[in-house]
């Protein structure tokens, strides 16, 4: 689910801004971008965000201002050099120019906090987490609002799923008549109805329609659906749960269409692929 999220804060003179980008995705793939933090400040914060969102591709980007007077960053000599030389090493593999002094600026660790490394210090820490939970709750609600759509976006297909559940159990309700009267028919027109024995017709007519009955198959697939419907009016993260249940949805429309013994249904299982196929899609989408 997407969504976005900035928060802004200041405690004893440290101010941070917190901003938080968050696109679709089938896992939680979470970037931290911003050199001026702290590696414990790092872990708080990817923690934080962690508990917050489950699925998504979640960018955090973290800006401090440094309290007054004091300097912001310094450059380590060392781990420019050695950023310079394997980015110097790779270009020459490459067959390309060498890097420039801003490619080198940019690399993690080459331009640090000119504050002794640690802990972050009490006042960024506060401005810190104050500005991130601003910046979560402002994702949050674009992220309900994008859900509360999706979910009747959901709705209105399951529904189109259960209407054509409802007419492949119609059809499947005329199936063994059918087979019957095809079957007699076929076995009339190869022997004279003298010759005709009722008693393994009939054996024959149920063994047909035993293999094309698809209870079972119905009986499942709406309890599939009822099930999707109640995930979707649940409260947290249901996404890993629909994306089971739309596997099983199609696992059991599979089975119908293999057994299928009319055209009409056979049709009917393609037009629910369908439609399966866009649910999900969508569920993809979601939390």
């Amino acid at each position: 689910m997407t969504g976005y999220g900035r928060g802004v804060a200041e405690h004893d003179g440290r101010r941070a801004t917190v901003e938080v980008r968050a696109v679709n995705h089938r896992f939680l793939d979470l970037k931290l971008r911003g050199a001026s933090v702290p590696p414990a400040a790092e872990e708080q914060i990817a923690a934080r965000v962690r508990a917050a969102v489950e699925r998504g591709a979640v960018t955090v980007a973290v800006h401090v201002a440094a309290p007054e007077g004091a300097a912001a960053a310094r450059v380590d000599p060392a781990a420019a050099r050695r950023a310079h030389d394997a980015l110097a090493e790779l270009a020459s593999q490459l067959g390309v120019p060498g890097p420039d002094l801003a490619l080198v600026l940019a690399q993690p660790g080459v331009v640090v906090s000119a504050e002794p490394p640690g802990d972050a210090e009490p006042p960024l820490a506060a401005a810190l987490a104050a500005a991130l939970a601003a910046a979560l709750a402002q994702l949050d609600e674009m992220r309900i609002a994008e859900g509360q759509a999706l979910a009747a976006e959901l709705r209105a297909r399951l529904d189109e799923l259960a209407a054509l559940r409802g007419a492949i159990a119609g059809l499947a309700a005329a199936v063994p008549g059918q087979l019957a009267r095809r079957l007699s028919e076929r076995v009339r027109r190869l022997v004279d109805d003298a010759e005709l024995d009722p008693a393994r017709l009939a054996q024959e007519i149920a063994l047909l329609a035993d293999r094309a009955d698809v209870t079972e198959e119905l009986v499942r697939l709406a309890s599939h659906l009822e099930q999707a419907r109640a995930l979707l009016a649940a409260p947290g993260a249901v996404g890993r749960r629909l994306d089971f249940l739309v596997q099983e949805i199609g696992r059991e429309l599979n089975t119908i269409g293999s057994k299928s013994a009319a055209a009409e249904i056979s049709a009917a299982v393609v037009d629910a692929k369908a439609v399966l196929e866009k649910i999900r899609e969508q569920a993809q989408n979601v939390e």
